[in-house]
């Protein structure tokens, strides 16, 4: 999951390149509707290919702001676009502090690298 920090103290999700390599193409979306509460690490939904099944964790906990209205009818926007019109949701964090356990983008592809096999 990538998680990008707006100026209005929100954060927008989506799925990293990593995740979508291996969906196919993507048939259905299931996120909370806004107004949701989120805790961090915990499932808030799913999205489905024709090849796997990925759960969403939140990545901070909070209340869910707004859901990406376009997945409905373009789910396949997810892998076609993951880091620009394939976002998933925005998320209202609790605190501030619930930010420092992010990764920046550098720090989560040295993360991939040391745990790739090999």
């Amino acid at each position: 999951m990538w998680a990008q920090a707006g100026e209005s103290g929100t954060v927008r999700v989506g799925f990293t390149h990593i995740p979508c390599s291996f969906l196919g193409d993507v048939v259905l979306v299931e996120l909370p509707p806004p107004g949701t509460e989120v805790v961090a690490g915990e499932r808030i939904g799913v999205v489905e290919s024709s090849t796997a099944v990925c759960e969403v964790a939140s990545p901070v906990s909070g209340t869910v702001a707004e859901t990406n209205p376009e997945l409905e009818r373009f789910p396949e926007r997810i892998t076609e676009d993951p880091y620009g019109a394939g976002w998933l949701l925005i998320l209202r964090p609790i605190g501030p502090e619930g930010l420092g356990s992010l990764l920046d983008a550098g720090q989560y592809s040295d993360y991939v690298e040391s745990s790739s096999p090999g």
